[in-house]
């Protein structure tokens, strides 16, 4: 395949642009997310509908505006180009002619995290790291065991006591270092950046590194190519700290750039837990920053995010889009999976399930018509969460 048109990077907030040749975290200037940047007229030649036609079916086969300079580094479990399911009895008992679910529980590791971290963990062995380091609520942590095992690394991992205990299992399995800290995911961050100097890790944590947002964009490109090169109307999407929201947002806009859609966008929806909803605050107030969102509680430890680094591209995306942001309760996930599973097979994690219940309530208030195209993203395996529906019964 084509080798990556990678050029550089460049802080989100202050423009500032930085090379792409070494290890970056956050802006130097303003501490920032960065934001990697590709000579889309050089990947056009190559990057056609005709050429992806014969390409394997990964998030590879976009290797032109992924970062990886030479493909011999990538770490791969054969993630990414996962199945976009239309559920026509699930649209009919929400009275939408056509309902998707693009299922990333088939993913390496049972998630939507192996994207992100198959690429910036091939990435960081690529510019020379060798032991790495994440707070995670739980998927994000196996995922990084997972490809740093792969890529023959150290990974150090922390995460909150109460993560479900089939994440910590799965890291203990493939060699990770784990640590259960008490509080959410800020307090296990703030321990990894207390530490990584001292230990020589480096830092993988969501948005402070900029290539986790390149493998989670596939999301974006994979939607195009299985929509045919016509957007759906409406997305959902569950949020923690954003990563594929946002990844998805500058897909679309590098695909137009590519000539592969045109600027039509779908409306996009943020989806939180009403136990930890910073995002959905900080948009009906017209905030363009989220405040930390005080006490978080949720079951689905995706969503216990309560301050995301990335809060004002998020932000931005929804308002730019015409979409919104909602938030449903930890009760209602349970009975929205329970109804998702019997129409489709799906075995949905409890954030997927937020979609649909929020999808109930958006149909319910008109914003999303019987006619438009619709998709919810389930981001894990429902099999990940036992403890939460069990205790559900």
């Amino acid at each position: 395949m084509p080798t990556s048109s990678l050029t550089h990077l460049v802080c989100t907030a202050c423009a500032l642009e930085h090379p792409a040749d070494r290890l970056q975290n956050l802006c130097t200037r303003c501490g920032m997310p960065l934001s990697a940047q590709y000579d889309l007229g050089r990947a056009s030649k190559t990057l056609t509908r005709d050429s992806l036609r014969t390409r394997e079916r990964s998030l590879w086969r976009y290797s032109e505006v992924l970062p990886l300079l030479n493909l011999e580094h990538r770490i791969s479990l054969g993630e990414g180009w996962t199945p976009l399911l239309r559920t026509d009895r699930l649209g009919a008992q929400v009275g939408l002619e056509r309902l998707y679910i693009k299922d990333e529980g088939v993913n390496p590791t049972a998630s939507f995290k192996a994207r992100g971290m198959a690429v910036a963990v091939s990435r960081a062995k690529e510019l020379g790291a060798r032991k790495l380091a994440v707070p995670s609520a739980g998927n994000a942590a196996g995922a990084l065991a997972a490809y740093a095992a792969r890529g023959g690394l150290e990974a150090h991992i922390f995460m909150p006591v109460d993560t479900p205990r089939a994440n910590v299992v799965e890291c203990e399995q493939t060699g990770a270092h784990v640590t259960l800290m008490k509080g959410l995911i800020t307090d296990c961050g703030a321990e990894v950046a207390r530490r990584k100097d001292s230990e020589g890790w480096f830092d993988v944590s969501t948005l402070k590194e900029p290539y986790r947002l390149e493998g989670k964009k596939t999301l974006g490109y994979e939607l195009a190519e299985q929509f045919d090169w016509e957007l759906p109307d409406v997305v959902l999407y569950p949020t923690g700290g954003g990563t594929g929201l946002i990844g998805m947002w500058k897909a679309f806009d590098e695909l137009e750039r590519l000539g592969l859609i045109g600027s039509k966008r779908p409306r996009m929806f943020t989806v939180q837990a009403s136990g930890c909803a910073p995002m959905v605050r900080a948009f009906e107030t017209g905030a363009t920053h989220a405040t930390e969102f005080p006490n978080a509680r949720t079951g689905a430890s995706g969503l216990r995010v309560p301050k995301a680094i990335g809060d004002f591209l998020i932000l931005a995306a929804l308002r730019q889009s015409g979409g919104g942001a909602i938030a449903v309760s930890d009760e209602s996930m349970v009975e929205a999976a329970r109804e998702l599973g019997s129409a489709t097979g799906v075995f949905a994690a409890p954030e997927g399930a937020a979609c649909y219940s929020a999808l109930k309530q958006l149909v319910a208030r008109g914003a999303v018509n019987p006619t438009e195209s619709t998709v919810i993203f389930n981001t894990g395996s429902g099999l990940k969460y036992l403890e939460f529906y069990d205790r559900a019964n």
